[in-house]
């Protein structure tokens, strides 16, 4: 049986570490609560946190602008509600640790240390993006700082994640392998494959499940029959645990003690990260499954806002210096929308030019237009 707990450590003291070994008589799953408080920590870090929250807001912002005036295409998913969740989970990484994301990334993306220009030109499919304008929004890649790609395809980056883990473990290095997904990944086989090999063979990954309530427009109770999905950890004798997604602090903290544990250890670990999203699925959904009291609440839970008020409450921040910060960050906004207007469109000779890491031979370079014979 789970229990609920406050920032306790790790279960599986008695693993004996890194490819195989048994563990101790299972982990049970915990729940990180209450807010943190901000005397605890240092003000350039609060100020900080509080200017990658409101910058992944902006340029979230733009993205969903930029996507009615056509300058995005395809499909187009926001991080709007979710900017604490994604600031502590990338705040517990190094930049040598890898980070496998859903199709939801662009807060992520920056986060992890991708200039906003370069992202936001690969949501307008310009040259100048993390893919070279190959990707779009849904499938950011840079190996620079670590992101190994976010996935269209539900689960997709799951057993990818794990793969990686393996060859870090096959290496002997200290890197780690987050793995982030949305809530209705826990219902799919690959996720169950990925939590059970993971947990055999000792893979230092953390499986992050960010839940918003609805797995697109089906609420987590209606589509999970346990709805605490943290819990789901102790089918494989791993550590779950739950925190609150609203939580920059609370985040970092839970998401680093797994990840340094992993680090040591080998052994993997759930967290899961509750946090409401603001808007529909995507940029075109309107949301009319939601009523009136749910959407009131997530306006209520406003990551940013609430940080604000709490530093500002604390000290922290004045109301000038919070401004400075949101007019600095509107104006990194601004020139990452002004880089990725100003870059060039893909030529179309290069469309298979990035389809294999190395040649293939006889590989079709065929256009749609193109005959077959």
């Amino acid at each position: 049986m789970a229990e609920t707990a406050t920032r306790s450590k790790p279960a599986g003291s008695g693993s004996k570490g890194r490819r195989g070994g048994t563990r101790s008589g299972g982990s049970r799953g915990q729940q990180s609560q209450g807010k943190t408080a901000p005397q605890a920590e240092s003000p350039e870090t609060l100020r900080d946190y509080f200017r990658q929250m409101s910058l992944i807001r902006r340029f979230e912002e733009r993205a969903a602008q930029g996507y009615t005036q056509a300058k995005v295409g395809g499909y187009c998913h926001l991080n709007l509600g979710e900017e604490a969740t994604v600031v502590g989970l990338m705040s517990a990484l190094r930049r040598s640790d890898y980070l496998f994301t859903n199709y939801r990334e662009h807060g992520y993306a920056i986060a992890k240390g991708i200039e906003p220009g370069k992202v936001m030109a690969e949501l307008y499919g310009r040259t100048t993006g993390t893919s070279k304008g190959l990707g779009g929004s849904m499938h950011m890649f840079d190996t620079e700082v670590g992101l190994l790609g976010g996935y269209g395809i539900v689960g997709g980056q799951v057993p990818l994640a794990t793969g990686a883990a393996l060859a870090i473990d096959y290496r002997g290095g200290d890197e780690v392998v987050m793995c982030q997904m949305g809530d209705g990944t826990t219902n799919i086989g690959a996720f169950h494959e990925s939590m059970n090999i993971a947990a055999l063979w000792n893979l230092p990954v953390v499986f992050v499940v960010i839940n918003n309530y609805l797995g697109m427009g089906t609420t987590v109770e209606m589509s999970s029959a346990e709805s605490e999905l943290y819990k789901r950890a102790v089918a494989y004798r791993m550590h779950g645990e739950r925190v609150d997604g609203n939580d920059v602090v609370a985040v970092r903290e839970a998401a680093g003690r797994l990840v340094e544990h992993a680090r040591k250890t080998g052994e993997p670990a759930m967290l899961e990260a509750v946090s409401h999203r603001m808007k529909g699925h995507s940029v075109v959904d309107p949301a009319k499954y939601r009523n009136s009291e749910d959407a009131e609440a997530a306006r209520e839970a406003d990551p940013v806002a609430a940080f604000r008020e709490q530093l500002v409450s604390a000290n922290v921040l004045d109301e000038d210096g919070a401004a400075e910060i949101e007019r600095a960050v509107q104006a990194d906004v601004d020139a990452a929308v002004a880089f990725a207007d100003d870059s060039p469109h893909p030529d179309p000779a290069t469309l298979f030019d990035y389809t294999y890491a190395t040649p293939v031979a006889n590989d079709s370079r065929r256009l749609p237009a193109d005959p077959v014979f």
